[in-house]
């Protein structure tokens, strides 16, 4: 590779790069996420999370387990809609279908991916002990889906790739393209524990726990069980 490709390359992808970049609400962290639209994620998302709720054993819905986590998602989504509303960013929830499930399951585990698909498994339901833990957990998951942590997560891993295509997502889950699967299991949460460092993440994990707070607050939880839920977990 000659000297001048070598500059154009390094100069198209900071171009890609820079057009690319959006902020985190509530944050303001600039995050790379252009590759991958938020429908293609959501559409990603939506087929992994049917094809895991095929392979588990869900809590019924009369159970009050699963009762308790429905209860909790209802009152933190709808105080990340009114926050979003209030800051007139009400867009970034477009195409949400939100559901609350509970799963059989030791892990201590739950997530929310892209498009509002939240899932708590029961082993981690001791831990949070009470509404307020489960407002801690919820809290931190939904952040990641409002913040599009997961997008971020895919334009990099496409990035990563060499795919700088605008649209190869797209094109990708049309033609089940391997790489653009692979990427997407890798990024959507599933099989991660709570609080797991991926990649990169560190800054996404402490941007969750702070969002997240302020999702409980505002849904009327304690932020500081927050501090008695992760000695807990820890």
């Amino acid at each position: 590779m000659n000297k001048k490709y070598k500059v154009l390359l390094a100069s198209s992808l900071i171009a890609v790069f820079i057009w690319a970049c959006q902020r985190v609400p509530l944050t303001n962290r600039k995050q790379f996420v252009g590759l991958v639209s938020g429908e293609q994620m959501m559409s990603l998302s939506f087929q992994q999370y049917k094809g895991f709720l095929d392979t588990v054993k869900q809590v019924p819905a009369s159970k009050a387990d699963a009762q308790m986590v429905a209860r909790v998602g209802e009152r933190i989504k709808k105080a990340a809609e009114n926050y979003l509303i209030q800051q007139n960013l009400g867009s970034l929830l477009d195409g949400y279908q939100w559901e609350f499930r509970t799963v059989e399951s030791k892990e201590l585990n739950a997530w929310c991916m892209p498009g509002g698909k939240v899932v708590f498994y029961t082993g981690i339901l001791p831990i949070c002990q009470s509404e307020a833990g489960v407002a801690v957990v919820m809290g931190h998951e939904v952040a990641h889906a409002i913040a599009e942590h997961g997008r971020e997560r895919m334009s990099r891993a496409m990035m990563a790739q060499g795919i700088t295509q605008i649209g190869a997502v797209a094109a990708g889950v049309a033609t089940g393209d391997q790489r653009v699967m692979e990427a997407a299991g890798q990024v959507l949460g599933i099989g991660t524990t709570l609080g797991g460092v991926l990649p990169n993440s560190r800054k996404q994990e402490a941007e969750a726990d702070k969002i997240g707070l302020i999702f409980m607050s505002m849904a009327g939880y304690n932020p500081q069980e927050a501090v008695t839920f992760w000695q807990r977990m820890a």
